[in-house]
């Protein structure tokens, strides 16, 4: 990181929807992810750094997202509060179809650290993207998390593998992949 950079945070779709877990899979890996999200959350606000709350509401009327159902609030461990942007999306990437680079170059923002859910859908597809932007890109490995899932062949996909691979395709490529107290620790040395 540079320790001229004023970096952003963006917490991804950490919504009530999400905690169906039967209709998301019937497993989800790491479930300290909120937890960890929470304690980088708490570090921005007593630094005052910029935050972004990323929602997803859903087109597909039978989502858990679907906006204006319960499920597309945000969970209560990370509510925004007074001045915390919000960019609400209908698509897996953070950037697509809303103002949020806009929002991040009006800042003058050149760093993003990356927590939320899901790790293969929507962590991964903003993380990409705004690797492709150029932004310095984190990704905080335990302050994410996804579900099971079956594969076109069939075969049933373990969450904590399918949470390994796709931050395994993002590392040194898009993002660098971290763990929670690696980024605090970095942080307060700036």
């Amino acid at each position: 990181m540079n320790s001229d950079s004023k970096p952003a945070l963006l917490l991804i779709d950490i919504q009530k929807g999400l905690d169906d877990i039967e209709y998301y899979g019937g497993h989800r890996n790491n479930l300290q992810a909120e937890a960890n999200a929470r304690k980088i959350l708490d570090f921005w606000r007593n630094r005052k750094l910029p935050i972004f709350h990323i929602k997803h509401n859903a087109t597909n009327p039978n989502s858990r997202l679907l906006k204006g159902q319960g499920g597309n609030e945000f969970k209560e461990i990370v509510m925004p509060i007074a001045n915390e942007r919000i960019v609400e999306k209908k698509v897996n990437s953070a950037f697509m179809g809303t103002d949020l680079k806009q929002q991040l170059d009006e800042l003058e923002i050149n760093e993003l650290i990356i927590a939320g859910l899901t790790t293969d859908h929507c962590i991964s597809s903003s993380a990409r993207m705004a690797g492709n932007l150029g932004y310095t890109t984190y990704v905080v490995s335990d302050a994410t998390a996804t579900f099971d899932k079956v594969g076109a062949n069939g075969i049933k996909y373990e969450a904590e593998l399918i949470h390994e691979i796709a931050l395994a395709s993002l590392h040194n490529e898009f993002a660098t992949v971290i763990e929670t107290k690696e980024i605090l620790n970095f942080l307060r040395e700036r």
